[in-house]
């Protein structure tokens, strides 16, 4: 089992930052961040490796956004900073044993799933 728990979230002005974390146990998963907005597909936003931290972003987010990971606390975060009013979703935290590079926003290599957490941003 790898129970996955995020935190963090809210809603705020457009322009303004929130930090997302979620709770992992097994050090050797791929992590992710996805997010639904009402009436989309879920769609990748981040990911970082195990081993040497290699992160990949989606072009919509690239140098806003901002993942790591804690793997002495177990934790993973995501900074989002100037963030806008299409950045409003659910944000899912989410981990895989395995992907290649090129396929992080395959949400089939996925495993496992937080609860979702509410990311409101207002114009």
């Amino acid at each position: 089992q790898v129970p996955l728990v995020e935190s963090g979230g809210g809603s705020v002005q457009a322009g303004g930052s929130l930090r997302l974390s979620c709770a992992y146990k097994n050090r050797d998963y791929h992590m992710g961040w996805f997010r639904q907005a009402p009436g989309k597909e879920r769609e990748g936003v981040a990911a970082i490796s195990p081993a040497d931290g290699t992160t990949y972003y989606a072009d919509s987010v690239k140098g806003r956004f901002t993942i790591s990971r804690d793997n002495a606390k177990n934790t993973l975060s995501l900074q989002m900073d100037n963030l806008k009013p299409e950045d409003t979703a659910i944000y899912y935290c989410a981990a895989a044993s395995f992907f290649r590079g090129a396929n992080w926003m395959d949400k089939r290599f996925y495993n496992y799933w937080g609860q979702g957490v509410q990311v409101t941003v207002s114009s």
